[in-house]
């Protein structure tokens, strides 16, 4: 019991030290993130534009443009970028603890091919005619993703009751429909078809404070939800059985689990396109350091997703610049290697 107890105490202690470091590293992300761009500024008028606009004062018209750039363009794709990373993050550990797999993603079960199937349809059409067209794409992606979770959760239930074994096949199959189904529609359409396999690689398709205005509110009350349901995540781990005999609801809990992670999931990509792998490196990295109670490892993934995808983003922006790269391809660098070390490590320990 000393023992036990010792090592909790740890673990809380490497969790406290973890947050502190992720918050600093995510802060200097943020700055760094906001000062690097395919056009440069001298460092002494970025910081001259952002006290004039905090205290109010009138903005000299040699750096009108420098304004512009940084509050319609840099900034608000900063925050977008950070509350992606953090919602997939999050999601990640969810999913990871719902499945009792540290193998398990935000995409396992479908919402990936739903939102590309919606994004390549939405850029095939053009919406001149609509004044909603520059929010059609977002918008059908998120539509998309719910409606293949919901056929997910439909085949998945074993016995009038859902069944993780049944809905991580179910998700494998609805997922390779679903992305045979994009592929095809690509092949076919002639308009876009660059722009939706750059969506598809990852890549922010609008970034204005409208779009955070829509799509920051959707992901909060996910991750909110998530965070909420941390305790009965921990009696997960020990079995459904066990769980229900410590009174536990196994199936509303899971489908509130899933319910928030898929909408979490779904209103991150609807605007940022398929940026894998955050929701897999980031939870179980934290896992390792910090241990699988979901009370701590919930918030360090939201932090550490935030500081990850923006990390990744500078390097999309910097690495060819002035070009650059879907900040996709970066994390699926990254994360390829991660994934085949994890899925070795796995074997050894009989994890799958």
């Amino acid at each position: 019991m000393r023992s036990f107890a010792a090592s909790n105490h740890d673990k809380g202690s490497r969790a406290r030290i973890l947050g502190v470091s992720l918050t600093v590293f995510l802060l200097s992300g943020f700055i760094i993130s906001v000062f690097i761009g395919s056009v440069s500024f001298q460092f002494g008028d970025i910081l001259r534009v952002i006290q004039l606009k905090l205290s109010g004062g009138e903005i000299p018209s040699n750096l009108a443009s420098l304004e512009k750039i940084l509050f319609s363009l840099r900034i608000p794709r900063t925050l977008l970028m950070t509350f992606i990373g953090a919602a997939l993050a999050c999601s990640g550990a969810s999913y990871q603890g719902l499945f009792r797999n540290p193998l398990a993603d935000p995409f396992l079960i479908g919402v990936s091919s739903g939102a590309s199937l919606g994004a390549v349809i939405s850029m095939s059409v053009h919406w001149t005619y609509f004044r909603i067209g520059l929010w059609m794409t977002p918008i059908l992606s998120f539509l998309f993703a719910l409606i293949t979770v919901f056929i997910v959760f439909y085949l998945g239930r074993i016995g009038g009751s859902l069944n993780t074994s049944g809905l991580i096949l179910s998700g494998v199959a609805v997922n390779a429909f679903a992305s045979a189904i994009t592929y095809s529609w690509i092949l076919i359409s002639s308009n876009e078809v660059r722009h939706s396999l750059s969506w598809m690689l990852g890549g922010i398709y609008q970034s204005g404070w409208e779009s955070l205005m829509i799509v920051i509110p959707i992901m909060v009350i996910g991750m909110a939800g998530q965070w909420s349901l941390a305790y009965p995540l921990n009696i997960l781990q020990f079995g459904d059985e066990q769980a229900s005999q410590l009174g536990v609801n196994v199936h509303q809990i899971r489908r509130r689990i899933i319910f928030f992670s898929t909408l979490t999931t779904a209103a991150a990509i609807s605007f940022s396109g398929i940026i894998g792998f955050v929701g897999l490196i980031v939870p179980h990295t934290i896992r390792l350091v910090c241990g699988s109670d979901y009370r701590r490892l919930i918030p360090l993934s939201i932090l550490g997703g935030a500081f990850f995808l923006l990390a990744a983003d500078v390097i999309s922006r910097w690495i060819i610049a002035p070009q650059e790269l879907p900040v996709g391809i970066i994390t699926a660098i990254t994360g390829a290697p991660f994934f085949l070390w994890l899925l070795q490590r796995s074997k050894h320990k009989d994890v799958l």
